[in-house]
């Protein structure tokens, strides 16, 4: 190997994961599975020292944060449970075969290993669960994978706190050292990142750091996956019938949604489009004349919405619907209440280039469509991809069994194509930390779309797939064996069946 030309502390921290890396993947699921629980043990356990930092740090509310602290602990526990079951391992098993049809078949076995050491950029508006504890960092540990986070700058109190939570847990279970390192500082990331002894990169944060990262990921000597979570604008389209049947529910579901953490989530509804002359712009005025003002995450970020306020605002045809506001104290820190606006779709479509790019804040755009469009056509009109997209129906519209069911159907077919999560009567800021989440989507969403950050398929991303041809059963993973000591599911293709590949179809 070249030396290396990272700082003596970066090479330190480099080279303890990657001497830690065969050790840490051969630990037996349990025993993995018994450190990740006794972090999420630990977390809980600091929860109250942790989240007195984190509103310090990040100006997010006390509720919010215990709730964030809770939700990280489900993750560990989750992929706990995931990576003693195994499933993730897709372990499949083809037995010899004399008289496959293609002449005789070797024994081929294949399952996925561990990537080895990778590097995780936390997220800033998730200081619990997508930063130092988070999923992402909850799935590389799952996987066997030594994990080096690189801090957040917005959090850097909380991320060293949260770190000694991790290693005094991970060291009590006699976990290998080096499987768990904190660093602080972009310049620091980013070398690691270029360093060949790292195998994948994950990142939450802007389309343009996230770029960038990927952009270095891949033109290493060696690429190596980077799965980057980057922007969303979560269009949602809202029915005349469901408008007529809820507005003041659907207005007050929709101000929460926006409102929520300061509008600060990737998963925010960025755009609403809803019938031209409906009532719900005139629900959402009157609900949202209290909504209180909630400080965003750091200077940097508050400057940055009320620049993209000001334009929006500024926008042909533009008008408020809730006019909010943005202050800034001694400190610099920016204090909002939600900007709700709307535009019609001939405006929208001749400002798209001012309107169309994310508002990461308190700030989300009604679009007024007129009767007859095609509602189909305008999210690959406006839209390359997105995390979510949202319909509101009617009781009666969601049996499938109106007149306009052809068109819904179509449109929800468009918006499947560009979104990885789609959702019926809902909101789409608050992911269920569940086995069939999907958390991702097409560009700029991430940077990888078959992929998810949320949910048990997550861990996928950390392993790679490996086939064992003819090998003695001594030397084969645990995972292939045919006493399966793993007890972990197994997909067989017995010898004598090939035969009779596609017969049912003839």
């Amino acid at each position: 190997m070249t030396e290396s030309a990272l700082s003596p502390e970066l090479e330190a921290v480099v080279a303890a994961a990657e001497a830690s890396a065969a050790s840490f993947a051969a630990t037996r699921p349990e025993d993995r599975a018994g450190a990740i629980v006794a972090i999420a043990d630990a977390l809980e356990a600091a929860k109250a020292r942790l989240v007195e930092i984190a509103m310090r740090e990040t100006g997010l509310t006390e509720a919010r944060l215990n709730g964030e602290v809770t939700r990280t602990a489900v993750q560990l526990r989750l992929f706990a449970d995931t990576l003693v079951d195994g499933a993730y391992l897709d372990a499949r098993i083809d037995p010899a075969d004399p008289d496959f049809v293609l002449g005789p078949r070797p024994d081929v076995r294949r399952t996925h290993l561990p990537l080895g050491p990778v590097i995780n950029f936390s997220a800033s508006n998730f200081p619990f669960a997508f930063s130092v504890l988070g999923g992402d960092s909850a799935a590389i540990l799952a996987a066997g994978c030594p994990l080096i986070v690189k801090a957040h700058s917005g959090h850097p109190e909380l991320s060293d706190a949260t770190a000694e939570v991790a290693l005094a847990a991970l060291r009590g279970t006699g976990m290998p050292d080096g499987i768990f390192q904190l660093v602080h500082g972009r310049d620091a990331g980013v070398e690691i990142l270029k360093d060949p002894r790292i195998k994948a990169g994950s990142f939450t944060g802007s389309i343009g750091i996230g770029r960038l990262l990927a952009d270095i990921a891949a033109a290493r000597p060696a690429p190596i996956p980077f799965y980057g979570e980057l922007g969303s604008v979560n269009p949602v389209f809202i029915t005349a019938d469901a408008i007529a049947e809820r507005a003041d529910a659907i207005a007050s579901g929709y101000l929460t949604s926006v409102s929520g953490s300061a509008g600060q989530l990737c998963t925010k509804p960025g755009f609403v489009f809803i019938p031209e002359g409906s009532a719900l712009p005139a629900a959402i005025a009157t609900t949202g004349t209290d909504l209180p003002e909630h400080r965003l995450l750091g200077p940097r970020i508050a400057q940055s919405f009320a620049d993209r306020r000001d334009a929006i605002l500024a926008s042909t045809g533009v008008r408020p619907v809730l006019a909010g506001a943005i202050r800034f104290d001694e400190d610099g820190q920016g204090w909002a209440t939600p900007t709700v606006v709307a535009v019609s779709l001939d405006d929208f479509r001749s400002g798209r280039e001012a309107l169309v790019e994310e508002a990461f804040g308190p700030l989300s755009i009604l679009v007024e469509v007129p009767a007859g469009t095609d509602l189909a056509a305008l999210m690959p009109e406006f839209y390359e991809g997105n995390l979510t997209g949202t319909l509101h129906l009617s009781e009666r519209e969601a049996t499938g069994e109106t007149e306009n069911a052809g068109e819904l159907r179509a449109l929800v077919s468009a918006i499947s194509r560009q979104v990885g999560r789609v959702l019926f009567n809902g909101w789409s800021t608050g992911v269920a930390v569940t086995p069939a989440q999907q958390h991702g989507g097409p560009w700029p969403a991430t940077t990888n779309d078959s992929s998810t950050s949320v949910g048990t398929a997550a861990i996928a991303r950390f392993q790679r797939p490996v086939a064992y041809q003819n090998a003695p059963a001594a030397f084969l993973p645990a995972a292939l064996r045919d006493d399966n000591p793993l007890g972990v599911p197994q997909a067989f293709s017995p010898a004598g069946e090939s035969p009779q590949w596609g017969a049912r179809w003839r």
